[in-house]
């Protein structure tokens, strides 16, 4: 998402050439080294599909493995696995069929379809977003928004779905749809989930799988996909209870965020703020989302993205899903595409679990139990039965049936005010009055009590986040590419390279490769061309070491390792080699550590 209000926010002298140059190379670079590309080349491609190369395939599954680490094994969520294509009634009751829909529009002239508050925003920098079709239409005509494709005029915007449909088994009435988010497979399980969590809140569901989204015109390549990896949690708590025990954890972190009451103002300038002075001063309104505001930005930091090129939005009311009373979206600023979404921070209350509660007609409450039972007086209906007897005779069941089915607090109210109240079943109706009902207070012992629990959702999409991985990973040395991936993600940890393929060298090197692979690293062998060569490759995987096998190595036993980032090299033994790797991959030794100095960042 491209916001022109932030633009201010790029002050450091880069041009839009260079930043489209940057992005091009790495676009290039990315089909070239096995990272990713557009699917179904050999047919032309489709737009909004993407494959990833062996690469890539590599580097997203460490991204998802780093996410799992921070957001789940450390915070003590589950995980679930649960399937992509869901029955009709799943998003019937979470409000998908009505509500997940933008705004499409047709070229008059070519009748390409293009998506209308993306068009306004890209040819006259204003936000469509939540725009009604009508005052989207106004805003088109008023700036001359033409398409992008011939410069036709264009026509009238509707509103188009973007839920793929299927049909579930033979039958074409049994319409299914594959899911655009994870979360509804969450919901759907709460009542399995809740149990498994001993009933006891908060407690968190994670879920990493893959989404669809029937995008109208996706053109912005990785960055707005049709088919995306997302990676979602739906933390659970009480709202009457909304504390985060975690939060000291991260209390006087800092955030950069924008919210609405600044935006509506006209402030563009981010505030860098405290998170617990952003819950204090109700920029943040649940502790929750701004703990994983906080646990996000970090994780972003980690792939390589400075806290100065990341911030919260957040969005206005008209913006913000349907599900949603307050959403932050995590923004990235990227070279080519300017900010862009990453992560959503959501508050969804109540909503879908009540929902489905309703659709499905199952009790989708929690029982929350005191610390020590509560005694209550209740207000309890007593019949007069000698009464009821007498004045209804024949029908006194039916009449008893009705009073107990009452609520004793509404029917007290109505006798109250009225004199009498009117009992229905049907075409049958009777007068009940104080003369066949006494009222009373009985004591009761409370021991807890049953709630919806609220709902706060931080969502991640895995590739985008791999996009912007890549484009602050990649950089230029003596115009050599460079991917300085983070050392945990990295798709190739080593590179084992003879110094020349003659003299039992590429023998001895493949035997290393085998043992280092058996040793848990991923290792990529190369022998073509000149070692210089085999180096500059390896930079552009984002390769950290290189391991050479020479001729020193046959009499001694020993190699050379180079670093990626800094192209010094140390001498170590082979022996040694495991157990060095494993200490500088877990960043607890640094590359010089790793042997002795031989060669400090030379020409190559």
């Amino acid at each position: 998402m491209k916001l022109p209000f932030l633009r201010i926010l790029r002050s450091d002298g880069r041009s839009g050439q260079m930043s489209e140059d940057k992005g091009e190379k790495l676009l290039e670079l990315a089909r070239r080294k096995g990272i990713f590309w557009q699917s179904y080349e050999l047919y032309g491609g489709v737009g909004g599909f993407l494959d990833y190369g062996p690469l890539g395939s590599l580097l997203k599954r460490k991204i998802e493995e780093k996410w799992l680490d921070l957001f789940v094994r450390k915070q003590g969520i589950r995980l679930v696995e649960t399937p992509i294509v869901s029955p009709s009634k799943v998003f019937e009751a979470s409000g998908h069929i009505e509500h997940f829909s933008d705004p499409v529009i047709d070229c008059r002239k070519c009748e390409r379809k293009w998506r209308a508050d993306q068009l306004l925003e890209e040819q006259a920098g204003i936000s469509g977003e939540g725009m009604s079709l009508d005052a989207l239409e106004k805003a088109i005509q008023e700036n001359r928004v033409r398409c992008p494709e011939c410069g036709g005029e264009l026509g009238h915007p509707s509103s188009f779905n973007e839920l793929f449909k299927t049909t579930i088994g033979p039958y074409s009435e049994n319409v299914g749809y594959c899911r655009p988010e994870t979360a509804q497979g969450i919901f759907t399980n709460f009542r399995r989930l809740s149990e498994s969590a001993r009933g006891k809140l908060p407690f968190g569901v994670a879920q990493i799988g893959r989404c669809l989204r029937n995008e109208i015109a996706p053109r912005q390549g990785p960055i707005r996909l049709r088919e995306l990896t997302i990676m979602e949690i739906e933390m659970f708590f009480d709202p009457e209870d909304q504390g985060c025990d975690e939060l000291d954890r991260v209390a006087k972190e800092t955030i950069r965020i924008l919210p609405q009451e600044l935006v509506s103002q006209g402030g563009k300038e981010p505030i860098e703020i405290p998170v617990l002075e952003a819950l204090e001063d109700h920029y943040v309104k649940y502790a929750w989302n701004a703990y994983f505001m906080a646990l996000a930005k970090r994780f972003m930091s980690d792939l390589g993205v400075p806290e100065a090129r990341q911030l919260f939005l957040e969005k206005g009311e008209h913006e913000r899903a349907h599900y949603s009373v307050q959403t932050f979206d995590q923004l990235v600023e990227l070279s080519r595409w300017g900010w862009v979404e990453v992560s959503g921070h959501s508050c969804r209350s109540e909503y879908d679990l009540k929902r489905h509660a309703a659709f499905s007609k199952v009790d989708l409450s929690i029982f929350k139990p005191y610390r020590s039972p509560k005694s209550n007086k209740l207000l309890k209906i007593r019949p007069e039965k000698a009464a009821i007897h007498e004045d209804f005779g024949k029908d006194e069941r039916l009449v008893f049936q009705l009073i107990d089915e009452s609520k004793p607090e509404e029917l007290s109210e109505i006798i109250e005010r009225e004199g009498a109240a009117t009992l229905s079943r049907g075409a049958v109706s009777f007068k009940v009055t104080a003369r066949h009902i006494r009222f009373g207070q009985d004591e009761v012992e409370e021991k807890g009590r049953r709630l919806i629990p609220y709902v706060v959702e931080p969502s991640f999409g895995v590739d985008r986040i791999l996009y912007a991985t890549c484009e602050y990973a990649m950089t230029e040395k003596k115009d050599r590419t460079i991917m300085r991936f983070p050392l945990d993600v990295v798709p190739v940890q080593l590179g084992v390279f003879p110094l020349v393929a003659k003299d039992r060298l590429p023998e001895r090197a493949k035997s290393l490769e085998s043992s280092l692979r058996e040793e848990g690293f991923t290792v990529e062998y190369d022998e073509a061309g000149s070692i210089g060569r085999r180096y500059a490759r390896a930079d552009e995987s984002g390769i950290p070491i290189g391991v050479t096998v020479d001729y020193q190595t046959l009499r001694e036993d020993s190699v050379t390792l180079r670093s990626r980032d800094t192209w010094n090299q140390v001498r170590t033994e082979i022996k040694d080699l495991p157990e060095l790797l494993r200490q500088y991959f877990m960043k607890k030794i640094e590359f010089e550590d790793m042997g002795t100095l031989i060669r400090r960042q030379g020409s190559e």
